[in-house]
């Protein structure tokens, strides 16, 4: 593809000009090939349109064209609301109803607008309505939507409406730049490839999935472009690493003293297999003289940490230090509790080091770790602060990784020389995402928890069932266990009305006032946190009321009971691990999801989801068909890229060819300096590699 063309700037294209390349910037586009890759969001032909008399109440979303006949601002008592009112033909109207966005939505839909709306149908009050539907302007289109084109309709942000940028502008601004530049597109994918697999031409596919001539050409150019996003970012993740197997490492020989005590005489159990093969494969990397890059992926109590420590003491009996990171104080606080305890029959001293680290304390720790007389190190990201000088960091371990960027814990890999690493997640992930985000490390996967632990039952409840929950909880005092109760506020809020961890103290301290009850929450200072925890980890406190702060990491097997307020407000991630705080010891274990009676179909499921099971896989899944893969993680310091046509939920078939092409094609030639794979190489590194992920994930 010919690339100085493609690297032009979208300002000086017919149509656009400087304010609105400015507003394009806003969404990412700023090239040609940034345009030509700005894909429709949905598309509109004859087929898909219903009349307004046909609609259902109740049934799939559906697209309906017709004209505004009424529109504005509705006043509330609390919250104001946006009408338009929808006619396609005489006498048969439908209601569309805005909350949120008000202000927006007011100003881009005025009577007389021609659009398109897609949303699910539902009666009220004698008539077919939307709320929220996703809408598009085709007032200027007119009776063109009944020719039985196919029309692409883009995603429009307010700022992009505002400038005249609706689905009409992007139409007319790409059909120029194709008509009047389309010979400057090239093919950027090897010609054997495009043949082998059955592809549509890659210029084909560019002008079809903006301009289809018919639903099968539309299909095809979106499968090609589907597999030429995922096959790029494979081989981005090839390349990385091709790279890292050629990084040296320190050579730590597995089995030795320190690792055999370990196992054999300190842990009270036996370890599961999976354990004994995740540290097999670790055992196998930290010997083989490359440097380590490696995922420990394990559902909630699958005992991870055990195989972390005794992987660090291979480290530490080869003479090395070993930095343990998690992204929170309390979980680093639990860490360093278990590591202690762990630790302590070997005689090898632990230290913490978070933000809330006395200033005397942190100097001393400071100063082992320069000096090399403190062999590790649990912490925050206060560990990879400037001021922490390690003397000999060979093996760093980074919990619950996808909570931090990439720059930290490529800083912690900068702490040592070519450091071990070992990548730590409770979270479990389905394969196709693994695959996306971790297709560049060597992955361990722990499903079997240790024997003797039951599964958790989980039964959702109202709040007319308080008195039989607290009456359980009563039974599970008496038989001397433990009880969480967890709020998703900290404090009452005015915009919600939940109950919070505040009050929720005092209610569940009157309640039970016969048993000590404890209270956690984010907003707490290091030193109360810690004290409370303390409290509920001796036994001393019956009862931790708490927010989402005990979601990872803490460990108390005598806590049998779990109650989760307004349960429906939660993730099903969360949910799950909030709900492997219990279920850690032998005892039989319940966790009760008090819910509010109107709930939204997904809170539905994902309550259902937790009544269903307890595997972390399966969950896993379920969450990532409900939220989508781009949310999975809640985060973007996850390194999951900005897909901008595949979808990894349902595109993953065509994930696994993309991935099999890409390992394949640079395992023949990694230089990529055959044939036709020269230009596949200049599109790569001018568009992929130079503006993709930055994937040194070292973590």
């Amino acid at each position: 593809m010919s690339i100085p063309f493609l690297q032009e700037s979208v300002q000086f294209l017919k149509g656009v000009g400087p304010r609105r390349s400015d507003v394009l910037k806003q969404a990412g586009v700023t090239s040609v090939n940034d345009l030509l890759s700005y894909y429709p969001r949905r598309y509109l032909d004859r087929t898909s349109v219903v009349r307004i008399a046909e609609m259902k109440s109740g049934s799939d979303p559906v697209t309906v064209v017709g004209t505004v006949v009424a529109a504005g601002v509705i006043p509330g008592r609390r919250q104001k609301r946006f009408e338009a009112i929808i006619e396609d033909e005489p006498g048969r109207r439908l209601k569309c109803v805005w909350f949120q966005g008000v202000s927006w939505v007011s100003r881009v839909i005025e009577k007389g607008h021609r659009l398109a709306l897609h949303g699910k149908p539902a009666q009220y009050g004698g008539s077919m309505s939307f709320s929220h539907p996703d809408f598009d302007r085709l007032d200027e289109d007119g009776p063109s939507i009944d020719t039985g084109r196919i029309i692409s309709l883009y995603a429009g942000s307010a700022s992009l409406q505002q400038s005249g940028l609706t689905s009409r502008a992007f139409r007319k601004i790409i059909y120029q730049l194709i008509k009047e530049r389309g010979t400057d597109l090239q093919e950027n994918l090897p010609s054997r490839l495009v043949q082998n697999l059955g592809l549509l031409d890659g210029r084909v596919a560019r002008r079809a999935v903006h301009f289809p001539k018919n639903n099968e050409e539309l299909q095809a150019a979106r499968y090609r472009l589907k597999f030429e996003e995922l096959f790029f970012f494979q081989m981005l993740l090839a390349k990385t690493k091709l790279v890292r197997e050629d990084v040296p490492g320190v050579v730590m020989p597995s089995g030795g003293a320190l690792v055999s005590k370990f196992v054999s005489e300190v842990l009270p159990f036996t370890l599961t297999n999976a354990q004994k093969t995740a540290l097999l494969e670790i055992g196998q990397d930290l010997s083989s003289g490359h440097q380590m890059n490696r995922l420990l992926q394990g559902d909630v109590g699958s005992g991870k940490t055990v195989v972390a420590v005794a992987a660090a003491l291979t480290a530490i009996d080869s003479g090395y230090q070993v930095a343990f990171m998690a992204p929170t104080e309390i979980l680093s606080e639990q860490h360093y509790r278990s590591l202690s305890a762990l630790l302590k029959p070997l005689q090898i001293p632990v230290a913490l080091l978070t933000g809330s680290t006395p200033a005397e304390q942190r100097r001393s720790v400071l100063a082992a770790l320069e000096n090399g007389t403190l062999p590790i190190v649990v912490g925050t990201h206060a560990i990879i602060q400037g001021k922490v000088h390690f003397k000999r960091l060979g093996f760093s371990v980074v919990d619950e990784q996808h909570r931090f960027g990439v720059m930290q814990r490529a800083t912690l890999f900068e702490k040592g020389e070519r450091p071990h690493m070992l990548l730590m997640t409770a979270t479990p992930i389905p394969r196709s995402l693994a695959l996306t985000l971790y297709g560049d490390l060597d992955v361990s996967v722990m499903r079997e928890r240790p024997p003797g632990r039951q599964p958790i039952h989980t039964k959702m409840v109202r709040e007319k069932e308080r008195d039989a929950v607290y009456a359980q909880m009563d039974e599970a005092i008496a038989s001397g266990r433990q009880c969480y109760v967890v709020y998703p506020l900290v404090e009452e809020s005015e915009k919600l009305d939940l109950k919070d961890a505040v009050s929720g103290h005092e209610q569940v301290s009157s309640r039970f006032s016969d048993v000590s009850v404890e209270l956690v929450h984010g907003r707490m200072k290091a030193a109360e946190k810690e004290e409370a925890m303390a409290r509920f980890v001796s036994g001393e406190a019956s009862i931790l009321v708490s927010t989402t702060v005990i979601e990872v990491g803490v460990d108390v097997p005598n806590a049998t009971f779990m109650l989760i307020e307004h349960a429906e407000r939660f993730g099903l991630s969360q949910l799950h691990q909030l709900r492997g705080r219990i279920g850690r010891g032998e005892h039989a274990s319940t966790c009760m999801l008090m819910a509010e009676y109107k709930q939204s179909e997904e809170s539905r499921l994902r309550l259902r989801t937790m009544e269903k099971t307890n595997d972390g896989f399966q969950i896993s899944e379920v969450d990532m068909e409900i939220r989508g893969a781009g949310d999975f993680f809640g985060t973007r310091q996850s390194g999951l890229p900005a897909f901008r046509i595949a979808d990894l939920l349902n595109d993953q078939h065509i994930l696994v060819k993309a991935r099999e092409a890409a390992f394949g094609l640079l395992e023949q030639d990694p230089d990529l300096n055959d044939g036709d794979n020269r230009a596949m190489k200049d599109y790569f590194e001018h568009f992929v590699q130079k503006k993709g992920v930055r994937l040194s994930r070292i973590g």
